[in-house]
């Protein structure tokens, strides 16, 4: 008993240190975006605000062009996630539980998407938008996370598939449901997680992309939020910190609050199909 109580203050203090280090950062970071710009210079960092300058936010919504930004993100990323579940659903459906001459081939080629680093693709992507007049749209960017975003999807929604029991499709079909009766009244109401889980680290990886959208979009009035933290600057060049903490507090706010209430089905929606039987 006495071994047993040292482990777990042990395991309680190493997930104690774990749990300060990674809220640390977050915590700073709201702090700081509250701080006007002379506490920068004349307090240390770590020191907490004098008052809390909700006028930072007013100027990062409005002068730093984040209500702009952040509505752009938003149109590129729900854009992106539509079109990804609409072709990843019946595209892995296919793979696990059709049968169909080149279904081995086109698995394969859906996975070697996920062998192509994306700096690779990035000046290909571009001339070809520029053959086709996407580039300075969002469409262009929507199109991009989407192709970028399905082998991931069809990886894991196939996983799902696979440990779904053929039983019930058999007996749904013998009942005279159409296969694609199958896959919008029987499989998809029983994914919810795995769906969940996709629609998150999607959020994530579109929502975070800097690379894309500043090779692809020139114009300001398109541009997304984390482009848009790049080119942050105050009056004549100068950095206003306060504003610019402002400003990445707004971008972190969806992915973190999307992760803190979606995290309890994406630990489930991952482990689906984990384990057969």
């Amino acid at each position: 008993m006495k071994k047993n109580k040292t482990v777990k203050v042990v395991s309680l203090l190493v997930i104690g240190i774990a749990l300060i280090i990674s809220l640390y950062p977050v915590v700073w970071l709201v702090l700081s975006s509250f701080k006007s710009t002379q506490e920068f210079s004349l307090y240390p960092t770590y020191s907490l605000p004098k008052s809390f300058h909700i006028e930072n936010y007013i100027e990062a919504w409005t002068s730093g062009n984040m209500g702009v930004y952040f509505r752009n993100s938003i149109l590129c990323t729900l854009g992106s996630l539509i079109l990804i579940i609409l072709i990843a659903l019946p595209v892995s459906f296919a793979l696990t539980k059709m049968v169909w001459k080149g279904k081995k081939f086109f698995n394969s080629y859906f996975m070697m998407g996920l062998m192509i680093p994306i700096q690779v693709s990035l000046i290909p992507v571009f001339q070809i938008y520029k053959g086709a007049g996407l580039l300075n749209s969002r469409l262009g960017l929507v199109l991009v996370y989407t192709v970028f975003g399905l082998p991931m999807t069809i990886l894991m929604f196939t996983g799902f598939f696979e440990s779904f029991p053929n039983e019930m499709l058999e007996a749904a079909v013998i009942d005279g449901c159409s296969i694609y009766g199958c896959l919008t009244k029987i499989v998809i109401p029983l994914m919810g997680n795995s769906i969940v889980t996709v629609l998150t680290l999607q959020f994530l990886n579109s929502w975070n992309d800097l690379l894309f959208s500043q090779t692809l979009i020139s114009d300001t009035a398109k541009k997304t939020v984390q482009t848009g933290l790049v080119m942050f600057s105050g009056a004549h060049g100068q950095m206003d910190w306060g504003p610019m903490f402002a400003s990445m507090t707004i971008a972190v706010i969806p992915t973190l609050g999307l992760y803190l209430f979606l995290s309890k089905f994406m630990i489930q929606g991952m482990t689906a199909g984990a384990v057969k039987g």
